[in-house]
């Protein structure tokens, strides 16, 4: 097969999600909230939470397995292994490079992306750019996230979001499996204040005032990001559809990020892809930031019956602010 002849497929998908299910019910015991107030508002019921054992590395070397099982490789057969997070076990080394130890990968680089909660649809795009240059064949790509780590548990505006969980999927030269027709990518980090975590890093190193400032916690002026987040996913989609001359009737099943079931809504009908094919599982999952996309697209190829020619739309935004999306073709 020459370089021109060369294509990415995602040949095998998994996910992972802790047992713990915390209820809206649940939060009403602990902050100033209701489930109606919730549901309302954000589409959610219930989301995961990991244990203290179950760290971020944890979460996706179980996604790994899954996905490596899905596909029929054995993990020494993985070349490159992308970890898309913002709350790795640790600064240094890469969750990338644990997930390398836990699933015997020895032949492989790895390395971490943050890109927030678009962090799995760059990852798929930086794995395809590696197999249509021919320099790797098999590439793991996981969307990791434990936010419960990094949620303040006393803000009702935020701690009602987020949830953890894992997804992951091997990209290959072998033309099985839905085929990544093409990405667009993009970022604007002139508003990143809507949507951060001060803390953690060179600027608020940790220590007692950091610390004492919840500085280490996500924070998020919502309804700014709101407005954000429906432009930004449509711009992203609408490009991808202009593209490649497609309308929206072209479009099999559209897997948006979990962050809000009204964001969804409102995209689905800028876009005009209705509900009903639009995949949608916020309500048992809540937002688990970059692992949601990755999440969605396993649940979606596993739960529905495609067709040759069917396409999948995998669309998200997240903090930086980050924003993409990629066309996938069965």
């Amino acid at each position: 097969m020459t370089l021109s002849e060369k294509s990415a497929s995602i040949i095998g998908t998994g996910s992972y999600l802790p047992e713990k299910v915390l209820t809206n019910a649940d939060l009403e015991t602990m902050v100033d909230t209701t489930d109606e107030w919730i549901t309302t508002r954000t589409g959610i019921k219930e989301r995961r939470i990991a244990a203290r054992e179950e760290t971020t590395s944890f979460l996706a070397t179980r996604a790994a397995q899954i996905a490596l099982e899905d596909a029929g490789i054995a993990a020494e057969s993985i070349q490159l292994i992308i970890v898309a997070t913002f709350t790795g076990d640790m600064p240094m080394p890469a969750t990338a490079c644990l997930v390398q130890k836990n699933i015997g990968a020895p032949h492989a680089a790895a390395f971490d992306l943050s890109a927030a909660c678009t962090g799995f649809v760059y990852g798929l795009s930086v794995a395809r750019q590696f197999i249509l240059s021919g320099f790797y064949d098999y590439v793991l790509v996981i969307a990791a996230e434990k936010l419960s780590s990094v949620t303040d548990w006393t803000d009702r505006n935020t701690c009602v979001l987020f949830g953890d969980g894992a997804g992951a999927a091997v990209v290959s030269s072998e033309p099985r499996g839905p085929r990544i027709v093409g990405e667009h990518l993009a970022a604007d980090g002139s508003i990143f204040e809507l949507l951060f975590m001060p803390g953690g890093g060179c600027l608020h190193p940790a220590n007692h005032e950091s610390v004492d400032q919840k500085l280490h916690f996500v924070k998020m002026s919502g309804r700014e990001v709101f407005k954000y987040a429906v432009t930004s996913m449509v711009e992203a989609a609408s490009k991808l559809i202009e593209r490649y001359n497609l309308t929206a009737e072209d479009i099999r099943l559209f897997v948006p990020h979990q962050a809000n079931k009204r964001i969804i809504s409102e995209v689905g009908r800028y876009l005009g892809i209705p509900d009903e094919r639009t995949y949608i599982n916020v309500h048992k999952y809540g937002n688990m930031s970059s692992a949601t996309t990755a999440v969605g697209m396993d649940e979606a190829i596993r739960n529905n019956e495609f067709m040759p020619g069917d396409k999948i739309l995998v669309v998200a935004f997240g903090g930086g602010f980050t924003s993409g999306a990629v066309l996938l073709e069965w």
